[in-house]
């Protein structure tokens, strides 16, 4: 059994990315995973200020709820990061609870990449929902993903699902129109199986 965080962020409580983090969670659940949802939309959660007080070793001084979040992060062995695209790229809630890892990373004497600290290292996937479904819809944030959470901070990849052509951005959500909804089912169910995905699982 694995421990499971998904951190939504963004859109609307019911919309197509709640729906999509529900469904892979449906599907964890049933594999016999520990798996708990924190919606960002119901937390204050600020983006970094860069005053680097972490850096000398003191508690981030920043008093919103990403504190509560960090023993969350140290337990979980698989972070599902939950996102509508917004102007091409994550939302701004999902970005400023990235840029607070900076608070918890070590220092780090020897390290790889041109990195100079050690965060926790976690398995990672990725959760994205689109009204648009060009061949170039995702690439912004699929980049941001891969460079900053994978490449940067080290966490190891287990796979995105971009589900694009949910439906009209000023109408009433509609992914249960298409088949990303089962896609994550079994996305969350077959995780850590070792089971191939289909095209939407990148």
């Amino acid at each position: 059994m694995k421990e499971i965080l998904i951190v939504l962020s963004g859109g609307r409580a019911k919309g197509n990315t709640a729906q999509l983090a529900d469904a892979f969670m449906k599907g964890a659940v049933e594999a016999g995973h520990h798996v708990e949802l924190v919606s960002l939309n119901k937390m204050q959660v600020n983006g970094c200020l860069g005053c680097n007080a972490c850096r000398y070793g003191k508690r981030c001084v920043q008093k919103d709820d990403f504190h509560s979040l960090i023993p969350k992060i140290k337990k979980a062995d698989l972070m599902v990061f939950a996102s509508p695209l917004y102007f091409w790229t994550i939302s701004s809630k999902m970005k400023a609870f990235i840029e607070r890892f900076y608070c918890i990373a070590e220092e780090d004497e020897n390290p790889p990449f041109g990195r100079y600290e050690r965060y926790p290292v976690r398995d990672c996937a990725f959760l994205m929902t689109a009204a648009d479904n060009y061949f170039w819809t995702f690439e912004q944030a699929a980049s941001y993903y891969q460079f900053t959470l994978v490449n940067y901070i080290g966490f190891h990849d287990k796979g995105m699902l971009l589900a694009g052509g949910c439906g009209d951005t000023n109408g009433k959500p509609e992914i249960t129109k298409t088949n990303h909804l089962q896609n994550a089912y079994h996305f969350g169910k077959a995780i850590y199986d070792g089971s191939s995905t289909d095209g939407t699982l990148l």
